[in-house]
């Protein structure tokens, strides 16, 4: 069964580039370009997520927030804003948001984001209140920003915690080099793609027994790096 993506953002252009990132993971897509139809086509399409742009024409996203945990306990909601202050986060996880991306954003790190928020609601990824990821023998404190194996602490260059955090909030899925360094070096970053082989060669070196012979992060001959799923 294919998932419902509800796209609620009243600019026709970052609606099209969103539905162009999402269409290549086979969800169905919906769009909706306020408030008001955003809520409409939740109630009679009943999606499993909702991206929503903060700043909607009418009813604005906070309020379609609230409505939509009102009545959808289950459903993973997103929001969109052009604004970074603090304030406006907060207002968001408060009426009952899953997660938070500022534009402009990147849109293979948002359909990652929409993947890994399907994972969890799915029982995929354990977490409690989404402040911990757990994939043993590994835990994420997202909050401390800090991860563990066994119980102990790895100390971790915040790049090499981004991609750890990635890694097992996707477990299964290859990553290709540019995905990698798009997601975490930044859409706009300029250098060579070799940085990205440099920090999963040193991230082995703190997460594998043995790093010579990785059983943890795998290699895709051809495409990149993916988290080994257990069989």
């Amino acid at each position: 069964m294919k998932h419902k993506i509800l796209i609620v953002e009243d600019e026709h252009s970052i609606r099209s580039l969103l539905k162009v990132s999402l269409l290549h993971s086979d969800y169905i897509i919906i769009e909706a370009a306020t408030g008001e139809e955003g809520l409409s086509k939740a109630r009679a399409e009943e999606p499993q997520v909702v991206i929503l742009d903060v700043m909607l024409p009418g009813m604005d996203g906070f309020m379609v927030c609230e409505m939509l945990r009102r009545e959808f306990r289950n459903i993973g909601i997103i929001m969109l804003t052009a604004r970074g202050q603090d304030t406006d986060k907060i207002c968001g996880l408060k009426f009952g948001a899953d997660d938070y991306v500022i534009k402009p954003f990147n849109p293979t790190e948002l359909a990652l984001r929409v993947a890994a928020l399907l994972r969890r609601m799915e029982g995929g990824t354990k977490t409690t209140e989404s402040k911990y990821i757990e994939r043993q023998p590994f835990a994420i404190d997202i909050v401390g920003r800090k991860v563990f194996k066994e119980g102990r602490v790895i100390e971790m260059t915040p790049k090499e915690y981004l991609l750890m955090k990635l890694f097992l909030e996707n477990p299964g899925k290859a990553f290709t080099r540019d995905e990698l360094m798009n997601v975490v070096w930044g859409w706009d970053y300029i250098g060579d793609t070799k940085i990205v082989d440099v920090n999963i060669r040193r991230l082995r070196t703190k997460i594998e027994d043995d790093s010579s012979s990785p059983i943890y992060i795998e290699t895709v001959w051809g495409t990149g790096y993916r988290w080994k799923v257990e069989q």
